[in-house]
């Protein structure tokens, strides 16, 4: 409330304290003093394009939250990590999948005799290598020999249609394709040269098993990984090693040997969270489990010891439910949906597990931005914490201006860990990839998440929602207009909308409500026909 007085303009605040704590108010002045200092100051000024936060907040926000340095090697690449652990533990096992193993000796001869072969194929740095089989241990000598030969891999799971592999084949330029012997008839019609790991492999044990050089560097691609696209067709976001090396550095200056012991791999190579079940273990010296599913936990050998899971809430819930948590996971991440805390209690419930960690992260910063571990006991609901190490996080307005704690705005990532960009899409890589006015590097960027989020008092980040139409369903980033995009195609539909339904919390669905072409009801049986040929499973509507 302000008065006016021969001495100027005096005022103070009314406020509801049952609304609002005191330091809001005590925040709100500071903001409103400095609004109307920049106002005298600069006049000619756009109102929006004026600063609220006092220095201290900026220094606060922008410098001391963002401190998050951490010694990396900045030449290291991906598969040298694991070169380094193999070394350090040659006759530990590496590998698992059903009764098969691998030691670490045995994974790095298997994967080096298929680099040796790739680089016969002319396979080097800046070669993006196609890699389309099933879960198995050839998955994994797959992932390091590609690696190794100085090629970056293409993950495409066998159980997409048809038609997104013949697009993500033709869009990537792969000339190489590793499969196996029962997939090759199923994949659509390509000009790649294809390489059967499973008949091929008598061939490989011809060459040499000693670890191949190449002139790999760290700012050379690792891998593409293809996520849902607005447009109507996938875009492949680009990693290049030094991003993925400063991810699992961070990963093990917070995971102990322990943790990392036995980690369960159930999360397809195309998605983002298979690097920290895969990479991070094998640069710690732990055991990968590869498994189907994650709900194939309760039917394993418990002498397969996975002390940490990697997944959704929904699947650890569902594990609760079917009390079928092992009592060896003593940690559990959980990531690509909202955590409650009442689940996250639950899972302490499990004497074994000591602790569950609440992370947040996009494809385009390689895994994981911010993360938090959840105290036992806690009451509060969780936040997504903060960054990782080597990544900072900034909450601004349209403006790219940062505003107060409190208020909402959209996040944005800079950092080690942030992509190359967009594969073949230049436009869209400077649209999401901005200059970062923040950091005096000339080459540093900053990521455009399309995430709302705000800052907590503590430094913590709450993350509130989308800007756009994308969602996730059970940890899978979906574009809805794609899934329009292939519908408006079908001869019956003249137009369609479609959206995330959560009628029961944890559990959101993709519903299509469709304007019929021939004035009669959609035929739902039809229309989910005809996208399992265009789209993965994840993105076809139950309604």
């Amino acid at each position: 409330i302000l008065e006016d007085s021969p001495e100027g303009l005096h005022g103070y605040f009314e406020y509801s304290t049952d609304l609002f704590e005191a330091a809001t108010i005590e925040r709100m002045e500071r903001h409103l003093r400095t609004l109307l200092e920049g106002i005298v100051t600069t006049p000619e000024q756009q109102l929006a394009e004026l600063p609220l936060l006092t220095e201290a907040e900026r220094q606060l926000m922008l410098v001391d939250w963002n401190n998050t340095a951490l010694d990396c090697p900045a030449h290291q690449c991906l598969h040298q990590l694991f070169e380094a652990q193999v070394e350090r533990t040659p006759d530990a096992v590496a590998v698992t999948c059903e009764d098969r193993q691998l030691t670490y000796r045995e994974l790095n001869s298997r994967a080096n005799q298929l680099a040796h072969h790739l680089q016969s194929q002319d396979v080097g740095p800046g070669t993006l290598v196609g890699i389309c089989v099933k879960r198995s241990l050839d998955m994994v000598v797959a992932l390091l020999g590609v690696l190794k030969a100085g090629g970056a891999y293409v993950p495409l799971d066998p159980a997409y249609p048809r038609e997104r592999i013949a697009f993500m084949l033709q869009d990537a330029g792969i000339r190489v394709l590793l499969s196996q012997t029962q997939l090759v008839d199923s994949l659509p019609s390509h000009t790649a040269k294809v390489v059967c790991l499973d008949t091929c492999s008598h061939s490989f044990m011809q060459e040499c098993d000693d670890n191949p050089v190449c002139a790999v560097t760290s700012d050379d691609l690792a891998y593409v990984i293809y996520t849902s696209g607005s447009t109507g067709k996938p875009k492949g976001v680009a990693i290049v090693h030094r991003s993925t090396v400063a991810f699992i550095h961070w990963a093990l200056s917070v995971f102990t040997q322990e943790d990392l012991a036995g980690v369960l791999a159930s999360t397809s190579i195309c998605f983002d969270l298979s690097i920290f079940e895969m990479f991070v273990t094998l640069s710690a010296g732990g055991t990968v489990v590869v498994v189907e599913n994650i709900l194939d936990l309760p039917s394993m050998p418990p002498n397969r010891g996975v002390t940490l899971i990697n997944t959704v809430p929904s699947a650890v819930a569902e594990l609760l439910y079917n009390n079928a948590l092992p009592d060896s996971v003593r940690t559990v991440n959980l990531a690509g949906e909202p955590l409650y805390n009442s689940l996250a209690q639950r899972i302490y419930r499990q004497d074994t597990v000591q602790r569950v960690f609440n992370l947040y992260g996009p494809s385009e910063d390689t895994t994981y931005s911010t993360y938090t571990l959840v105290e036992r006991g806690e009451q509060e609901e969780l936040s997504i914490g903060r960054p990782i190490a080597n990544t900072q996080t900034y909450i601004l307005n349209s403006h790219l201006q940062p505003i107060p704690i409190g208020v909402v705005g959209e996040l944005y990532i800079g950092g080690d860990g942030l992509a190359r960009g967009y594969l073949n899409r230049p436009e869209l890589t400077d649209e999401r990839f901005i200059p970062n006015s923040f950091n005096r590097r000339p080459d540093a960027r900053l990521y455009k998440t399309g995430d709302l989020a705000r800052y907590l008092p503590d430094g913590n980040i709450e993350y509130i929602g989308r800007i756009d139409h994308q969602v996730k369903i059970r940890g899978f980033r979906v574009e809805l207009g794609e899934i329009e995009q292939e519908l408006r195609q079908h001869p019956t539909v003249r137009d369609v909308v479609v959206m995330a339904r959560e009628d029961t919390p944890g559990d959101k669905r993709l519903v299509a409500y469709i304007i019929s072409n021939t004035g009669k009801s959609a035929d739902i049986y039809t229309l989910r026909s005809y996208l399992q040929d265009k789209l993965p499973h994840y993105m076809i509507p139950a309604t």
